[in-house]
Protein backbone atom coordinates (compact mmCIF):
# COMPACT_ATOMS: atom_id res chain seq x y z
CA UNK A 1 0.00 0.00 0.00
CA UNK A 2 1.51 3.39 -1.05
CA UNK A 3 2.13 6.52 1.45
CA UNK A 4 -0.73 8.30 0.03
CA UNK A 5 -3.14 5.66 0.23
CA UNK A 6 -2.86 5.03 3.55
CA UNK A 7 -2.75 8.09 4.46
CA UNK A 8 -6.28 8.65 2.49
CA UNK A 9 -7.49 5.86 4.35
CA UNK A 10 -6.41 6.71 8.03
CA UNK A 11 -7.10 10.50 7.32
CA UNK A 12 -11.25 9.29 6.13
CA UNK A 13 -11.31 7.05 8.79
CA UNK A 14 -10.69 10.02 11.37
CA UNK A 15 -13.19 11.81 9.41
CA UNK A 16 -15.69 9.49 9.82
CA UNK A 17 -14.98 9.16 13.32
CA UNK A 18 -15.40 13.15 14.01
CA UNK A 19 -18.70 13.02 12.52
CA UNK A 20 -20.17 9.63 13.56
CA UNK A 21 -21.36 10.59 17.25
CA UNK A 22 -23.46 7.96 18.88
CA UNK A 23 -25.73 10.71 19.87
CA UNK A 24 -26.49 11.04 15.96
CA UNK A 25 -28.34 7.59 15.52
CA UNK A 26 -30.98 8.61 16.53
CA UNK A 27 -32.51 11.14 13.84
CA UNK A 28 -32.09 8.60 10.79
CA UNK A 29 -34.07 5.96 11.83
CA UNK A 30 -36.90 8.90 12.91
CA UNK A 31 -36.90 10.94 9.83
CA UNK A 32 -37.51 7.08 7.86
CA UNK A 33 -40.08 6.55 9.93
CA UNK A 34 -42.10 10.22 9.74
CA UNK A 35 -41.09 10.05 5.74
CA UNK A 36 -41.95 6.21 4.61
CA UNK A 37 -42.35 6.00 0.34
CA UNK A 38 -40.85 9.09 0.17
CA UNK A 39 -37.39 8.24 2.25
CA UNK A 40 -35.20 8.72 -0.56
CA UNK A 41 -36.10 11.96 -0.88
CA UNK A 42 -35.59 12.87 2.92
CA UNK A 43 -31.97 10.66 3.16
CA UNK A 44 -30.95 13.19 -0.12
CA UNK A 45 -31.45 16.27 2.03
CA UNK A 46 -29.79 14.74 5.35
CA UNK A 47 -26.75 12.97 3.98
CA UNK A 48 -26.49 16.42 1.76
CA UNK A 49 -26.27 18.21 5.15
CA UNK A 50 -24.61 15.32 7.51
CA UNK A 51 -22.02 14.42 4.90
CA UNK A 52 -21.32 17.03 1.78
CA UNK A 53 -21.60 20.00 3.92
CA UNK A 54 -18.83 19.16 6.81
CA UNK A 55 -16.75 17.97 3.98
CA UNK A 56 -16.89 21.13 2.58
CA UNK A 57 -16.23 23.03 5.37
CA UNK A 58 -13.22 21.30 6.13
CA UNK A 59 -11.97 22.23 2.24
CA UNK A 60 -12.97 25.40 2.41
CA UNK A 61 -11.15 26.38 5.72
CA UNK A 62 -8.05 24.45 3.88
CA UNK A 63 -8.48 26.67 0.78
CA UNK A 64 -8.33 29.94 2.49
CA UNK A 65 -5.41 28.98 5.33
CA UNK A 66 -6.13 26.08 7.32
CA UNK A 67 -7.28 27.63 10.32
CA UNK A 68 -10.87 28.33 11.65
CA UNK A 69 -10.03 32.15 12.35
CA UNK A 70 -9.30 32.40 8.26
CA UNK A 71 -12.73 31.47 7.49
CA UNK A 72 -14.86 33.10 9.70
CA UNK A 73 -12.86 36.38 9.96
CA UNK A 74 -13.88 37.20 6.28
CA UNK A 75 -16.77 38.49 7.99
CA UNK A 76 -14.74 40.15 10.52
CA UNK A 77 -12.50 39.56 13.44
CA UNK A 78 -15.29 40.41 15.98
CA UNK A 79 -18.06 38.49 14.07
CA UNK A 80 -15.29 35.50 13.66
CA UNK A 81 -15.06 35.19 17.39
CA UNK A 82 -18.53 35.27 17.99
CA UNK A 83 -19.85 32.64 15.68
CA UNK A 84 -16.77 30.22 17.08
CA UNK A 85 -18.62 30.68 20.43
CA UNK A 86 -21.93 29.85 19.65
CA UNK A 87 -20.90 27.02 17.87
CA UNK A 88 -18.66 26.06 20.08
CA UNK A 89 -21.83 26.20 23.11
CA UNK A 90 -23.75 24.27 20.46
CA UNK A 91 -21.62 21.30 19.93
CA UNK A 92 -20.64 21.27 23.16
CA UNK A 93 -22.87 22.39 26.85
CA UNK A 94 -25.61 23.71 25.14
CA UNK A 95 -27.26 20.74 23.41
CA UNK A 96 -24.77 18.31 22.45
CA UNK A 97 -22.82 17.76 25.35
CA UNK A 98 -26.20 17.16 27.46
CA UNK A 99 -27.42 14.91 24.48
CA UNK A 100 -25.54 12.30 24.36
CA UNK A 101 -26.16 12.05 28.06
CA UNK A 102 -30.18 11.87 27.66
CA UNK A 103 -29.36 9.32 25.11
CA UNK A 104 -27.16 6.86 27.18
CA UNK A 105 -30.38 7.12 29.79
CA UNK A 106 -32.94 6.31 27.23
CA UNK A 107 -31.21 4.42 25.22
CA UNK A 108 -28.84 2.46 27.37
CA UNK A 109 -29.78 2.27 31.36
CA UNK A 110 -33.79 3.11 30.97
CA UNK A 111 -34.43 -0.39 28.99
CA UNK A 112 -32.60 -2.38 31.37
CA UNK A 113 -33.38 -0.70 34.57
CA UNK A 114 -36.78 1.07 34.37
CA UNK A 115 -37.02 2.74 37.42
CA UNK A 116 -33.40 4.33 37.30
CA UNK A 117 -33.77 7.45 38.47
CA UNK A 118 -32.30 10.11 35.46
CA UNK A 119 -30.72 12.78 38.17
CA UNK A 120 -28.49 10.36 39.27
CA UNK A 121 -27.45 8.68 36.05
CA UNK A 122 -26.69 11.84 34.72
CA UNK A 123 -24.73 12.74 37.92
CA UNK A 124 -22.64 9.37 37.68
CA UNK A 125 -22.02 10.06 33.89
CA UNK A 126 -21.10 13.46 34.35
CA UNK A 127 -18.74 12.73 36.95
CA UNK A 128 -17.15 10.26 34.97
CA UNK A 129 -16.70 12.78 31.75
CA UNK A 130 -15.31 15.47 34.48
CA UNK A 131 -12.30 12.65 35.87
CA UNK A 132 -11.47 11.58 32.36
CA UNK A 133 -11.59 15.20 30.93
CA UNK A 134 -10.05 16.92 33.83
CA UNK A 135 -7.13 15.14 33.75
CA UNK A 136 -6.57 14.87 29.77
CA UNK A 137 -6.04 11.47 29.72
CA UNK A 138 -5.68 9.27 26.60
CA UNK A 139 -7.26 6.15 28.22
CA UNK A 140 -11.05 6.93 26.63
CA UNK A 141 -9.11 6.80 23.13
CA UNK A 142 -8.16 3.31 24.03
CA UNK A 143 -11.39 2.87 24.78
CA UNK A 144 -13.05 4.30 21.88
CA UNK A 145 -10.50 2.88 19.26
CA UNK A 146 -12.05 -0.74 20.54
CA UNK A 147 -15.66 0.48 20.98
CA UNK A 148 -15.82 2.53 17.27
CA UNK A 149 -15.65 -0.71 15.34
CA UNK A 150 -17.83 -3.04 17.53
CA UNK A 151 -20.70 -0.48 17.32
CA UNK A 152 -19.98 -0.13 13.92
CA UNK A 153 -19.94 -4.03 13.28
CA UNK A 154 -23.46 -3.65 15.29
CA UNK A 155 -25.02 -1.07 13.32
CA UNK A 156 -24.25 -2.97 10.38
CA UNK A 157 -25.76 -5.92 11.43
CA UNK A 158 -28.69 -4.33 11.95
CA UNK A 159 -28.89 -2.61 8.70
CA UNK A 160 -28.02 -5.76 7.06
CA UNK A 161 -30.67 -8.03 8.95
CA UNK A 162 -33.26 -4.75 8.48
CA UNK A 163 -32.70 -4.95 4.65
CA UNK A 164 -32.54 -8.67 3.93
CA UNK A 165 -35.60 -9.21 6.83
CA UNK A 166 -37.49 -5.89 6.85
CA UNK A 167 -40.05 -5.32 9.30
CA UNK A 168 -42.67 -3.91 6.91
CA UNK A 169 -42.96 -1.42 4.02
CA UNK A 170 -42.31 2.22 3.59
CA UNK A 171 -45.92 3.39 3.66
CA UNK A 172 -47.25 6.70 2.84
CA UNK A 173 -46.79 9.01 5.69
CA UNK A 174 -48.24 12.33 4.29
CA UNK A 175 -44.97 13.90 4.90
CA UNK A 176 -44.62 17.30 2.37
CA UNK A 177 -41.67 18.78 1.23
CA UNK A 178 -39.47 15.22 2.15
CA UNK A 179 -36.29 16.87 0.93
CA UNK A 180 -36.39 19.85 2.82
CA UNK A 181 -37.38 18.12 6.14
CA UNK A 182 -34.81 16.01 5.67
CA UNK A 183 -31.85 19.09 5.20
CA UNK A 184 -33.58 20.91 8.32
CA UNK A 185 -33.38 17.27 10.48
CA UNK A 186 -29.90 17.41 9.37
CA UNK A 187 -28.60 20.81 11.58
CA UNK A 188 -29.14 18.88 14.60
CA UNK A 189 -26.36 16.41 14.18
CA UNK A 190 -24.27 19.69 13.91
CA UNK A 191 -21.69 18.25 11.41
CA UNK A 192 -21.67 21.09 9.41
CA UNK A 193 -20.53 23.77 12.10
CA UNK A 194 -18.55 21.72 13.99
CA UNK A 195 -16.46 21.28 10.91
CA UNK A 196 -15.00 24.43 10.40
CA UNK A 197 -14.15 24.02 13.98
CA UNK A 198 -12.38 20.57 13.54
CA UNK A 199 -11.00 21.75 9.99
CA UNK A 200 -7.69 23.28 11.75
CA UNK A 201 -7.41 19.83 13.55
CA UNK A 202 -7.30 17.67 10.20
CA UNK A 203 -5.20 20.59 8.09
CA UNK A 204 -2.73 20.12 10.73
CA UNK A 205 -2.60 16.54 11.05
CA UNK A 206 -2.16 16.33 7.16
CA UNK A 207 0.83 19.44 7.55
CA UNK A 208 2.45 16.97 9.92
CA UNK A 209 2.00 13.81 7.29
CA UNK A 210 4.53 15.68 4.80
CA UNK A 211 1.86 17.64 3.29
CA UNK A 212 2.55 21.22 3.45
CA UNK A 213 1.08 22.89 -0.22
CA UNK A 214 -2.67 24.32 0.40
CA UNK A 215 -2.56 22.08 -3.17
CA UNK A 216 -1.62 18.75 -1.52
CA UNK A 217 -4.19 19.68 1.78
CA UNK A 218 -6.91 19.75 -0.57
CA UNK A 219 -6.60 17.10 -2.74
CA UNK A 220 -5.77 14.55 0.38
CA UNK A 221 -8.75 16.02 2.03
CA UNK A 222 -10.88 15.54 -0.47
CA UNK A 223 -10.16 11.93 -1.31
CA UNK A 224 -10.17 11.44 2.36
CA UNK A 225 -13.71 12.81 2.45
CA UNK A 226 -14.64 10.27 -0.14
CA UNK A 227 -13.99 7.46 2.01
CA UNK A 228 -15.67 9.20 5.19
CA UNK A 229 -18.87 9.42 2.87
CA UNK A 230 -18.95 6.10 2.32
CA UNK A 231 -19.12 5.18 5.44
CA UNK A 232 -21.50 8.07 6.96
CA UNK A 233 -23.40 7.57 3.97
CA UNK A 234 -23.76 3.43 4.32
CA UNK A 235 -24.66 3.96 8.20
CA UNK A 236 -27.05 7.26 7.88
CA UNK A 237 -28.92 5.99 4.46
CA UNK A 238 -28.98 2.30 5.89
CA UNK A 239 -30.84 3.48 9.21
CA UNK A 240 -32.95 5.69 7.67
CA UNK A 241 -34.16 2.80 4.80
CA UNK A 242 -35.03 0.67 8.09
CA UNK A 243 -36.52 3.52 9.71
CA UNK A 244 -39.20 3.80 6.61
CA UNK A 245 -39.98 0.18 6.70
CA UNK A 246 -41.25 0.79 10.17
CA UNK A 247 -43.02 3.43 8.97
CA UNK A 248 -46.59 1.71 9.43
CA UNK A 249 -45.60 -1.04 12.54
CA UNK A 250 -44.95 1.89 15.29
CA UNK A 251 -47.37 4.38 16.81
CA UNK A 252 -46.47 7.93 14.69
CA UNK A 253 -45.74 9.88 17.69
CA UNK A 254 -43.01 7.31 19.11
CA UNK A 255 -40.24 8.91 20.29
CA UNK A 256 -37.17 8.52 18.76
CA UNK A 257 -34.91 6.70 21.18
CA UNK A 258 -37.85 4.80 21.74
CA UNK A 259 -38.51 3.98 18.08
CA UNK A 260 -34.30 3.42 17.79
CA UNK A 261 -34.70 0.85 20.60
CA UNK A 262 -38.36 -1.00 19.11
CA UNK A 263 -36.44 -1.34 15.89
CA UNK A 264 -33.48 -3.01 16.76
CA UNK A 265 -35.36 -5.24 18.86
CA UNK A 266 -37.64 -6.35 16.35
CA UNK A 267 -34.53 -7.09 14.10
CA UNK A 268 -32.55 -8.95 16.76
CA UNK A 269 -34.40 -9.54 19.73
CA UNK A 270 -34.68 -8.50 22.98
CA UNK A 271 -31.38 -8.98 23.51
CA UNK A 272 -29.90 -6.32 21.52
CA UNK A 273 -31.02 -3.76 23.93
CA UNK A 274 -28.20 -4.90 26.05
CA UNK A 275 -25.38 -5.23 23.71
CA UNK A 276 -26.63 -2.23 21.37
CA UNK A 277 -27.77 -0.41 24.09
CA UNK A 278 -24.45 -0.82 26.09
CA UNK A 279 -22.07 0.06 23.01
CA UNK A 280 -24.20 3.29 22.25
CA UNK A 281 -23.98 4.52 26.00
CA UNK A 282 -20.17 4.19 26.25
CA UNK A 283 -19.32 5.64 22.51
CA UNK A 284 -21.59 8.78 23.83
CA UNK A 285 -19.57 8.59 27.00
CA UNK A 286 -16.34 8.97 24.81
CA UNK A 287 -17.85 11.99 22.58
CA UNK A 288 -19.16 13.33 26.14
CA UNK A 289 -15.36 13.67 26.89
CA UNK A 290 -13.91 14.93 23.92
CA UNK A 291 -16.43 17.60 23.40
CA UNK A 292 -16.05 18.50 27.00
CA UNK A 293 -12.54 18.78 26.94
CA UNK A 294 -12.55 21.04 23.59
CA UNK A 295 -15.10 23.18 24.35
CA UNK A 296 -13.10 24.20 27.70
CA UNK A 297 -9.92 24.48 25.98
CA UNK A 298 -11.29 27.10 23.65
CA UNK A 299 -13.04 29.26 26.25
CA UNK A 300 -9.74 28.66 28.50
CA UNK A 301 -7.60 30.00 25.05
CA UNK A 302 -10.31 32.38 24.80
CA UNK A 303 -10.09 34.12 27.97
CA UNK A 304 -6.26 34.18 27.56
CA UNK A 305 -6.09 31.59 30.46
CA UNK A 306 -7.64 33.89 32.88
CA UNK A 307 -10.47 31.36 33.19
CA UNK A 308 -8.41 27.48 34.08
CA UNK A 309 -9.61 24.59 32.09
CA UNK A 310 -9.77 22.64 35.00
CA UNK A 311 -12.92 24.88 36.11
CA UNK A 312 -14.19 25.29 32.92
CA UNK A 313 -14.35 21.40 32.49
CA UNK A 314 -16.09 21.68 35.88
CA UNK A 315 -18.84 24.29 34.59
CA UNK A 316 -19.05 22.38 31.39
CA UNK A 317 -19.89 19.07 32.99
CA UNK A 318 -22.38 20.55 35.98
CA UNK A 319 -24.20 22.69 33.38
CA UNK A 320 -24.85 19.76 31.22
CA UNK A 321 -25.62 17.05 33.68
CA UNK A 322 -28.75 20.04 34.15
CA UNK A 323 -29.47 19.99 30.85
CA UNK A 324 -29.41 16.11 30.47
CA UNK A 325 -32.36 15.43 33.03
CA UNK A 326 -34.53 17.60 30.33
CA UNK A 327 -34.35 14.55 27.71
CA UNK A 328 -33.79 14.10 24.53
CA UNK A 329 -36.93 15.37 22.99
CA UNK A 330 -36.36 18.52 24.68
CA UNK A 331 -32.93 19.35 24.08
CA UNK A 332 -33.32 18.98 20.59
CA UNK A 333 -36.54 21.30 20.78
CA UNK A 334 -34.51 23.72 22.87
CA UNK A 335 -31.72 23.57 19.79
CA UNK A 336 -34.25 24.82 16.89
CA UNK A 337 -33.72 28.39 17.21
CA UNK A 338 -29.90 28.18 17.28
CA UNK A 339 -29.72 26.00 14.88
CA UNK A 340 -32.05 27.73 12.33
CA UNK A 341 -29.65 30.67 13.01
CA UNK A 342 -26.50 29.76 12.80
CA UNK A 343 -27.29 27.18 9.72
CA UNK A 344 -27.19 29.53 7.42
CA UNK A 345 -24.84 31.69 7.82
CA UNK A 346 -22.11 28.55 7.86
CA UNK A 347 -23.58 27.37 4.52
CA UNK A 348 -23.28 30.92 2.89
CA UNK A 349 -19.26 31.28 4.68
CA UNK A 350 -18.38 27.62 3.26
CA UNK A 351 -20.03 28.33 -0.13
CA UNK A 352 -18.01 31.88 -0.41
CA UNK A 353 -15.07 30.49 0.56
CA UNK A 354 -14.84 28.06 -1.87
CA UNK A 355 -15.29 31.05 -4.45
CA UNK A 356 -12.36 32.46 -2.42
CA UNK A 357 -10.66 32.38 -5.95
CA UNK A 358 -13.23 35.06 -7.25
CA UNK A 359 -14.06 36.83 -3.96
CA UNK A 360 -11.36 38.81 -2.11
CA UNK A 361 -13.12 41.77 -0.52
CA UNK A 362 -14.73 41.07 2.98
CA UNK A 363 -17.52 43.41 1.72
CA UNK A 364 -18.88 40.15 -0.14
CA UNK A 365 -18.42 37.94 2.36
CA UNK A 366 -19.98 40.14 5.31
CA UNK A 367 -23.05 40.89 3.03
CA UNK A 368 -23.51 37.54 2.21
CA UNK A 369 -23.45 36.50 5.62
CA UNK A 370 -25.45 39.20 7.19
CA UNK A 371 -28.39 39.07 4.16
CA UNK A 372 -28.66 35.17 5.54
CA UNK A 373 -28.30 36.13 9.39
CA UNK A 374 -31.52 38.37 9.23
CA UNK A 375 -33.91 36.01 7.86
CA UNK A 376 -32.58 33.58 9.80
CA UNK A 377 -33.12 35.37 12.67
CA UNK A 378 -36.75 35.94 12.19
CA UNK A 379 -36.62 32.50 10.98
CA UNK A 380 -35.22 31.74 14.51
CA UNK A 381 -38.05 33.77 16.46
CA UNK A 382 -41.16 32.10 14.46
CA UNK A 383 -39.39 28.63 15.27
CA UNK A 384 -40.44 29.62 18.95
CA UNK A 385 -43.94 31.21 18.46
CA UNK A 386 -42.62 34.84 17.96
CA UNK A 387 -44.04 36.25 15.21
CA UNK A 388 -43.76 39.65 13.46
CA UNK A 389 -46.50 39.85 10.81
CA UNK A 390 -45.52 41.99 7.88
CA UNK A 391 -42.06 40.50 8.34
CA UNK A 392 -43.24 36.80 7.89
CA UNK A 393 -45.56 37.68 5.09
CA UNK A 394 -42.44 39.38 3.21
CA UNK A 395 -40.35 35.97 4.16
CA UNK A 396 -43.02 33.85 3.17
CA UNK A 397 -43.27 35.45 -0.58
CA UNK A 398 -39.68 34.61 -0.69
CA UNK A 399 -37.96 32.27 -3.22
CA UNK A 400 -37.60 28.55 -1.67
CA UNK A 401 -39.01 29.78 1.85
CA UNK A 402 -41.91 26.48 1.51
CA UNK A 403 -38.81 24.49 1.32
CA UNK A 404 -37.65 25.96 4.49
CA UNK A 405 -34.63 28.26 2.44
CA UNK A 406 -35.61 31.35 2.48
CA UNK A 407 -32.33 32.61 3.40
CA UNK A 408 -30.89 31.73 -0.12
CA UNK A 409 -32.66 35.25 -1.77
CA UNK A 410 -30.95 37.50 0.83
CA UNK A 411 -27.99 36.22 1.06
CA UNK A 412 -27.47 36.86 -3.12
CA UNK A 413 -28.39 40.44 -2.37
CA UNK A 414 -26.37 40.84 0.15
CA UNK A 415 -23.42 39.35 -1.83
CA UNK A 416 -24.61 42.51 -4.47
CA UNK A 417 -24.79 44.86 -2.40
CA UNK A 418 -21.37 44.39 -0.68
CA UNK A 419 -20.06 44.32 -4.08
CA UNK A 420 -21.52 47.57 -5.08
CA UNK A 421 -20.14 48.80 -1.37
CA UNK A 422 -16.46 47.66 -2.42
CA UNK A 423 -16.70 48.48 -6.33
CA UNK A 424 -18.07 52.19 -4.62
CA UNK A 425 -14.75 52.42 -2.55
CA UNK A 426 -12.32 51.38 -4.69
CA UNK A 427 -13.37 54.20 -7.15
CA UNK A 428 -13.55 56.97 -4.38
CA UNK A 429 -9.81 55.77 -3.46
CA UNK A 430 -8.88 55.66 -7.31
CA UNK A 431 -9.97 59.46 -7.28
CA UNK A 432 -8.02 60.39 -4.53
CA UNK A 433 -5.17 59.14 -5.58
CA UNK A 434 -5.38 61.04 -8.73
Amino acid sequence: MSKNLKNVLVTGFALFSIFFGAGNLIFPPTLGFISGDKWLWTAFGFLLVCISLPLLGIVSVALVGGRTEDLTNKVGKSFGTILCSVIMLSIGPLFCIPRTGATTFELGVQPLFGNASPILVSIIYFSITFIFAVNETSVVDKIGAILTPFLLVSLFIIIFKGIITPLGSPVNTGLENAFSKGFTEGYQTMDALGSIIMAQMVVGDLILKGYKTRKDQINMTIKAGIVSAICLGTVYGGLLYIGATSSGIFPKDTARTGLLISITQGLLGDWSKIIFGGAISIACLTTSIGLTATAANYFSKLSKERVSYKSLVLAICVFSCFISNYGVETIIKLAVPVLVTAYPVVIVLIITSLLSKYINKREIYAGAVYGALIVSIFSSLSSIGIKISFVENIINKLPFASQGFSWVLPALIGAVIGAVIQGTENRVQSTEHR
